[in-house]
């Protein structure tokens, strides 16, 4: 029966902690956007600017038996 003495303490800072967490989460702006980063995800990055050498054709050029690396 003693044990209730500290159990039923821990378990109210436990429910503030996880109230104060929840309410920070949501005056933080944390639920706005849930669907907007799955979708940037998905899209292709912006084309290549003019000028610039792409990674792959450096990285290419990097090997050394000569050959191009095949794409699987």
């Amino acid at each position: 029966m003693e044990v209730l003495y500290l159990l039923i303490p821990l378990a109210l800072l436990l429910v503030a902690v996880i109230v104060g967490t929840f309410w920070w989460a949501t005056h933080s702006d944390q639920f706005d956007d849930l669907e907007g980063p799955a979708y940037r995800i998905l899209m292709d990055d912006a084309p290549p600017k003019p000028g610039r050498r792409d990674e792959a054709e450096e990285s290419g050029k990097k090997h050394s038996s000569g050959a191009k690396p095949t794409d699987a």
